[in-house]
């Protein structure tokens, strides 16, 4: 039985440094993973407000 992911990973944006944009499957909040080589990080993205951005297909659950 294959166990659902959490996450999904966005397409990637460069080859060893670049972006993907993360999305939690459960909620729909986005969150910015940057990468070079080794090294990444993982923020959360804000609207202007400063509120979590959501996928827009989670917007209406």
């Amino acid at each position: 039985m294959a166990k659902e992911r959490r996450f999904t990973m966005g397409k990637k944006e460069g080859a060893v440094e670049g972006a993907k944009i993360v999305t939690d499957t459960v909620t729909g909040v986005q969150y910015l993973f940057a990468f070079d080589g080794y090294a990444g990080g993982l923020t959360l993205l804000v609207d202007k407000d400063g509120k979590p951005l959501i996928d827009e297909s989670y917007q209406n659950k």
